[in-house]
């Protein structure tokens, strides 16, 4: 009998071992956290809290695609793309605005701070004493912008982004450019089409490398992002990374939500149960933490703030 139950022994334990296995693989992946302060957000009673201008004279009668927004100090920064119905089409101009509260904004004097090339859809990390920008330039070209005082930038060409094989990747457009950098290791996440979102890696900023040639982020299966997705912006939170992405469930793009996935290695993401985080047709959103809480803020086509539904503000 020994010699019968001694495999059996042996069979369920392995059985049970890769069932275990098995199960807490899935259980630490369905287990990825989303803080309801990452997640849960309410409307500020003031929005729109920036927006093109009244009056249609000006370059910036209308603001595009994703703005971004640094606070620095006691001073939030929001670089935004501006156009006018007449010249939309041959040209989008780069303007700044200033904040002491988040809330309030004053257009800079000098705008529109940047002319020499089309940029829209920007991003901006502060590495030591340098901005970098990285937007999309005419015909949907990422790009790199260099400053030293937030103000003047000077265009460093579109990125280089080359597949695993160090072939550059086929022609056409490639956008929405969004940076994390760990160590000396800058992540670059872009679209094409907004059909899905890759991952390309660099050391000098000049040759981007893809980490894998599959996409880290498709459409769908779910209704909401079934037509695009695009990442606005990646942060770490208590360990894991965070992507907000703005996506569509209409073929010809006429509305837009925020979403949110969460991820362990920045390749493989879990997009949230809850998705999306926000409807009401917005996009090119991002989060800033203002000292004490994360705000979401929606870029297109003005600029909206919502609050943690956790913390209380009272306004003036």
């Amino acid at each position: 009998m020994i010699k019968y139950i001694l495999p059996l022994l042996l069979a369920a334990f392995v059985a049970g071992s890769k069932s275990s296995g098995q199960k807490s693989t899935k259980t630490a992946w369905d287990s990825l956290p989303f803080p309801a302060d990452l997640v849960n957000f309410k409307s500020y009673d003031k929005n729109p809290v920036f927006k093109g201008s009244p009056d249609s004279t000006l370059w910036d009668e209308k603001i595009r695609e994703r703005g971004f927004i640094l606070r620095e100090d006691s001073t939030y920064y929001l670089w935004y793309t501006g156009y006018t119905q007449k010249t939309g089409k041959q040209i989008k101009y780069l303007g700044l605005a200033t904040s002491p509260d988040g809330f309030k904004w004053t257009r800079y004097a000098g705008n529109p701070i940047h002319k020499s090339i089309w940029v829209e859809d920007v991003f901006v990390l502060k590495e030591d004493k340098t901005y970098y920008m990285f937007a999309e330039s005419r015909g949907d070209s990422a790009h790199l912008l260099t400053s030293t005082d937030r103000i003047s930038w000077k265009d460093q060409g579109a990125l280089d982004i080359r597949m695993t094989n160090g072939k550059p990747i086929s022609a056409g457009p490639y956008g929405t450019p969004a940076v994390w950098k760990e160590g000396d290791t800058w992540n670059l996440f872009y679209e094409r089409n907004d059909a899905a979102v890759w991952l390309a890696t660099s050391k000098d900023l000049k040759v981007w490398k893809h980490v894998q040639d599959e996409p880290v982020l498709n459409c769908g299966p779910e209704k909401y992002d079934q037509f695009a997705v695009a990442f606005n912006q990646v942060i770490k939170h208590k360990g894991f990374y965070y992507a907000y992405y703005h996506a569509s469930a209409f073929k010809d793009w006429r509305e837009w939500t925020t979403n949110i996935a969460v991820s362990k290695d920045l390749i493989h993401w879990k997009k949230y149960s809850g998705n999306p985080i926000w409807k009401e047709n917005t996009s090119s959103g991002i989060v800033v933490n203002d000292g004490e809480q994360f705000r979401l803020y929606t870029m297109h086509p003005e600029v909206r703030v919502y609050l943690s539904s956790q913390f209380e503000l009272k306004f003036d």
